[in-house]
């Protein structure tokens, strides 16, 4: 066991992170908000990770980046996730030629019949 990982709250943080738990937040941020107070209420690393099913590793990364970035840091940073692939204007062929045509496609049948009869721009 490393050197003990502790976060200091005010009463005002505290009563925030409180407030994350029933607010419309992804549950990510509510699980880190809650990780974080327990931390603060005296838990150690270990049975805060035993408590929430998640790696001691988790919650020390957790706690470091509240430290570091403060009530931000508990969101998932923009640009994660895959990135889409298509563009509106191939939906907008695609729905047509489905309007237009009486069967049905699966994914692949839908993107073999984007690349072999979409116009090109």
């Amino acid at each position: 066991m490393g050197p003990r990982l502790r976060v200091f709250l005010t009463r005002e943080q505290d009563r925030t992170l409180l407030n994350l738990k029933t607010a419309d937040v992804p549950q990510k941020v509510k699980d880190r908000a809650e990780v974080i107070r327990l931390n603060a209420h005296g838990w150690y690393v270990e049975k805060i990770a035993a408590h929430v099913k998640w790696t001691s590793q988790t919650v020390r990364e957790v706690l470091h980046k509240w430290k570091k970035d403060g009530l931000e840091g508990l969101w998932e940073l923009s640009g994660r996730g895959g990135k889409p692939k298509w563009q509106e204007e191939d939906i907008v062929f695609l729905e047509e030629c489905l309007k237009k045509e009486p069967r049905t496609y699966n994914s692949l049948q839908l993107a073999q019949k984007l690349h072999s009869d979409k116009p090109s721009a």
